[in-house]
């Protein structure tokens, strides 16, 4: 591939997270101190540092080939691009954010249809006069510069439409959730005609791959055992795996060496139950991709 392509890094909350994605995909990048133009360890590829919240205006409009963004501010900016990859993942976790209408506890609003002429104060200002015009109710809608969850507490405004993963923060201000607007994630977008290029539609694919392949192995782990031959039908039985387990015999013995994957989250329980079953020399191992 001669041609260079474009790519958008988010700067803000989601730029380490993605640069450590990256990293585990394969791509090293560098960036020196303030400048815009991170360093890559790809000569295919030209990397710029670009807001989330007005990536998918600068890969529609040709400034970049592609870049990585929300799907919330993809809706925002009505931007006309190419979906790539869906992603989840984030600073806080691995699971997608959620844009949420919160009111203060002791507000005597209840559901979405007590707004009906408040004001609501949010960053996500065109998406969510759109959702309130689809249902009929008329609202004041108000761009928030930040802060957001004090604009309710200050008296600035009756409710705030704001995106949370884990729902503390809105918590920590005294707020209750009285509607979900919707759920995002992060996605690799592309312009149109990029798309359409083949070598760069090639390097997009590659890079989409190994994306995915990284986030599915940071979910799953290797194990290792090894099991004697008259509980190995046991054994096997206690193990889900993305296909059948690995099983080879052991030199010159009635052991065997049983391998397989799984996810991380049940090897805590896991692990126990294959000891009380015969296996012996457990290992477990993170995964860096899984494609």
């Amino acid at each position: 591939m001669t041609k260079q392509l474009k790519l958008g890094i988010p700067k803000g909350s989601l730029q380490n997270a993605t640069i450590d994605l990256f990293k585990r995909s394969g791509w090293k990048i560098n960036i020196n101190g303030r400048s815009y133009f991170p360093e890559i360890n790809d000569d295919t590829i030209e990397c710029a540092i670009c807001r989330a919240q007005e990536m998918s205006r600068n890969v529609e409009n040709g400034t970049f080939d592609a870049g990585l963004t929300g799907k919330d501010w993809i809706a925002e900016n009505k931007s006309d691009v190419h979906v790539v990859a869906d992603l989840v993942y984030s600073k806080v976790s691995a699971r997608p954010a959620r844009w949420v209408l919160a009111v203060s506890y002791d507000s005597p609003i209840k559901k979405i249809e007590d707004l009906e002429g408040k004001k609501i104060a949010t960053e996500l200002v065109e998406f969510t006069k759109n959702y309130f015009s689809k249902l009929n109710i008329n609202v004041k809608v108000e761009f928030s510069w930040g802060a957001t969850e004090a604009k309710v507490v200050t008296g600035l405004a009756d409710a705030i439409v704001e995106v949370t993963e884990t729902e503390s923060t809105i918590k920590a201000h005294g707020l209750r959730i009285i509607h979900e607007l919707m759920q995002t994630n992060t996605q690799l977008i592309a312009n149109h005609d990029a798309w359409k290029d083949p070598d760069k539609r090639e390097k997009l694919e590659q890079i989409a791959l190994l994306l995915k392949g990284a986030l599915l192995g940071e979910k799953l782990v290797g194990l290792k055992m090894n099991v004697p031959d008259r509980l190995l039908k046991k054994v096997v039985s206690l193990l889900p795996s993305l296909n059948a387990p690995t099983v080879a015999s052991l030199y010159d013995s009635n052991w065997f060496a049983v391998e397989t994957v799984v996810d991380s989250s049940i090897v805590r329980d896991l692990i126990p139950k294959l000891m009380k079953s015969g296996a012996e020399g457990i290992i477990e191992y993170p995964l860096n991709k899984v494609v």
